[in-house]
């Protein structure tokens, strides 16, 4: 872990970041809240590709929980089957459809206790609905958030509950709606686990990280 880094240093590495790419995007394709809900879900274990190529054809015939039930549950697993945990994902995804329709009328709800109710939607899925649906702060910690916060002491913590306070008492509220997004396409594409790409890093001259790479 990190030594923390200062207030100053924090809105300096973020400041870059959003210098960088203003409005960051998740990678997860979807049509509405529902099918957010559904894809991120389905990213457990998994990658935003490997779900992306599976739901692409399935939101087109399911993008609202009514259609997903008529679906069916086999259904539903020949077009996610590709994904790890599958079936487990698939018998979630009929459930959370049967919640919404019963006791939300096909809405999904945007509290995060209400979506924490959901069978498959754990704290980490209903901050990514909240933040990318209705814009709010919320910091879904994955396992490049995870990796980032302590690697470079913007946000340490020895669990993910730990750096997601961390995130929230750590980085400038101007920075704070795109913080996660930021920090998940760092840690995606530069601040790889197994060999960073230090040389092409925007904050490398801000990072504490002892082994940094080199050409």
């Amino acid at each position: 872990m990190a030594k923390q880094l200062s207030y100053q240093e924090i809105h300096k590495i973020f400041e870059r970041f959003r210098d960088a790419e203003a409005e960051p995007k998740g990678e997860l394709h979807h049509t509405n809240v529902f099918t957010l809900v559904v894809a991120v879900a389905l990213s457990a274990q998994a990658t935003d590709a490997g779900v992306n190529k599976a739901t692409g054809a399935l939101f087109e015939i399911a993008d609202t929980p009514e259609k997903m039930l008529a679906l069916g549950e086999e259904k539903l697993i020949e077009h996610i089957k590709t994904i790890g945990l599958y079936r487990n994902k698939a018998k979630n995804v009929i459930k959370l459809s049967k919640i919404l329709v019963d006791q939300y009328d096909g809405e999904v709800p945007s509290s995060r206790a209400a979506l924490q109710s959901l069978p498959g939607v754990g704290r980490k899925t209903a901050n990514v609905v909240l933040n990318m649906w209705w814009g709010h702060p919320a910091q879904a910690v994955d396992t490049h958030i995870f990796r980032i916060g302590n690697r470079t002491g913007i946000a340490p913590g020895k669990d993910v509950d730990a750096v997601e306070r961390s995130i929230e008492d750590n980085i400038p509220v101007e920075f704070q709606l795109h913080a996660h997004h930021w920090m998940i396409l760092h840690g995606r594409y530069v601040c790889k686990a197994r060999k960073p790409n230090c040389p092409n890093c925007l904050i490398r001259d801000l990072c504490p990280f002892e082994e940094k790479t080199d050409l």
